[in-house]
């Protein structure tokens, strides 16, 4: 399949992009070339190839949740401007 130079205006113009002629002609050339890419991709036989989110092996790279000991809340709020006993007190967002 290849591209023509209408089928980048009408999506330049679904896209509210407002391209030059000669980007037209540069991005329908370049389109073209990644559409032949994935025909040639379409050629391989993929039957026993499993299905991948990724590329590459993606492992956790975080290390696990381990629950530890947290400030104290009077520690948590003696250097807040505002507070009350238990909570940081804000200016409302939303009136």
């Amino acid at each position: 399949m290849s591209l023509t130079t209408q089928n980048v205006e009408k999506v330049a113009l679904l896209a509210g992009l407002n391209v030059s002629a000669e980007e037209i002609r540069q991005f329908a050339d370049q389109l073209g070339q990644i559409v032949a890419y994935i025909d040639q991709l379409s050629e391989l036989n993929t039957d026993d190839v499993e299905p991948m989110a990724h590329a590459s092996e993606v492992s956790d790279v975080f290390r696990p949740d381990q629950t530890a000991p947290s400030l104290d809340r009077e520690d948590a709020l003696a250097n807040a401007p505002h507070h009350n006993e238990e909570y940081f007190l804000v200016p409302p967002v939303l009136e």
